[in-house]
C-alpha cells in the first residue's frame, strides 16, 4: 500500500471476553500452566482510535461507564497504570520493531471494560494496537502471524484477535475455533474484591491438582469438539480459580446466590476473577434480571459477538 493510500486515522473496536469454563493443568517447564478454556467474545468494548506521528508513541485514556447498574468509580483509573507499561504501547512498539516501522503513533483509548474482571481488558486493548498499527502502515499479514505477534505480548491477546467463540489450549494461546449455539447472553458482577492471578496459579500449584483431574477434563473437551458447544454445556466444565479464592470464597459464592436469585443460571468467575457471569435464560429480558438483583456490585450485560476486533480506516 502506498504513503498516499495508507489511512491517516484507524479506530478499532475492541471486545471483552469470558471464559465460559476454564480448567487449568499442570505447569510446563516454562513456568506457564496448561489450560484448558472455552473463550467467548462479548458485546462490551474499548475503542482505540490510532493516528500516524513523526517519532514516539503518546497514550491518552479516558473511561466511559458502561455498567446497566452500579460504577467501578475511581478504581477503574487507578488499574490503568503509566502509559509507558500499558499494553497498548508496548503492542505498537513490538510491531514496529518487528517490521522496522518508520515514525510513531498516538492513541487514545477510551475504557468500558473493567479491569481486573477477568474479562481480558488489556489483551483485547493490545489486540487492537496490534491491528491499529497494521492498518496504518498497510502491513498485511496472515490471522496466523498475527496471532504470534499477540502470543508474545499475552495469553489472551491472541483470542481477543480471532474473537468469537473458541477452544484455547497450551497456555490460552492454541485456538480452535467453534460455533457457539444459541448464541450468548449474561449478566457480569465485578465485586470491590480483586484476585491476583499470580497467587492464584501458586496456590493451584500447593494443592497439587492431579493428572487423573487433568484427564477428565480433557475428555471433557472431546465433547465439545464432538457436538456445537452451547454456553450452558462450556460452563460444565467449571473454573479451577474458584478453588482457590480463599479468603474471597464467602463473598463469592455469596455473590453466586444473589445472581441465581435474581434468575441468572450457572454463575461462573470468568479468567482468575473477579468477574462473576451468570447466563440468562431464554425468553427473559436481561433488565428484569438485573432490576432484581440485590447489591453493590456494577453490572454489565452482554451478548456474543462473532468477532473479537472491528477496525474502521478514516482518511
Amino acid at each position: 500500500m502506498s504513503p498516499a493510500t495508507r489511512p491517516r486515522r484507524v479506530e478499532v473496536t475492541a471486545h471483552a471476553k469470558l471464559n465460559l469454563g476454564l480448567a487449568v493443568g499442570p505447569a510446563r517447564d516454562d513456568g506457564f500452566h496448561e489450560l484448558l478454556t472455552v473463550f467467548q467474545s462479548v458485546s462490551l468494548a474499548d475503542t482505540l482510535v490510532a493516528e500516524r506521528t513523526p517519532r514516539g508513541f503518546a497514550l491518552r485514556v479516558t473511561h466511559e461507564e458502561a455498567a446497566v447498574r452500579g460504577s467501578q468509580g475511581a478504581a477503574a483509573r487507578r488499574a490503568i497504570g503509566p502509559a509507558a507499561d500499558n499494553l497498548v504501547v508496548r503492542a505498537a512498539r513490538r510491531v514496529h520493531e518487528a517490521f522496522a516501522l518508520k515514525g510513531g503513533a498516538r492513541f487514545a483509548l477510551t475504557k468500558r471494560i473493567p479491569a481486573q474482571a477477568g474479562m481480558g481488558g488489556g489483551s483485547a486493548d493490545a489486540a487492537a494496537a496490534i491491528a491499529a498499527v497494521l492498518a496504518l502502515h498497510g502491513v498485511r499479514l496472515s490471522l496466523a502471524d498475527r496471532l504470534a505477534i499477540g502470543a508474545e505480548l499475552g495469553s489472551d491477546v491472541p483470542f481477543a484477535l480471532l474473537g468469537g467463540t473458541a477452544i484455547g489450549r497450551g497456555r490460552g494461546d492454541v485456538l480452535t475455533p467453534a460455533r457457539l449455539a444459541g448464541g450468548l447472553r449474561a449478566v457480569v458482577a465485578v465485586p470491590a474484591w480483586r484476585v491476583s492471578t499470580a497467587e492464584a496459579f501458586r496456590s493451584i500449584d500447593s494443592q497439587k491438582y492431579g493428572l487423573t483431574r487433568w484427564k477428565r477434563h480433557l475428555r471433557f473437551a472431546t465433547s465439545l469438539g464432538r457436538a456445537e458447544v452451547t454456553a450452558f454445556h462450556a460452563a460444565r466444565l467449571g473454573n479451577t480459580f474458584e478453588e482457590v479464592l480463599g479468603h474471597q470464597r464467602q463473598e463469592f459464592e455469596s455473590l453466586c446466590a444473589r445472581l441465581r436469585a435474581a434468575g441468572l443460571v450457572q454463575p461462573r468467575l470468568t479468567g482468575s476473577g473477579s468477574g462473576v457471569f451468570g447466563l440468562v435464560p431464554a425468553g427473559v429480558p436481561p433488565r428484569e434480571i438485573t432490576g432484581r438483583f440485590i447489591g453493590s456490585e456494577p453490572l454489565y450485560v452482554v451478548r456474543g459477538t462473532v468477532k473479537g476486533l472491528r477496525l474502521r480506516k478514516q482518511s
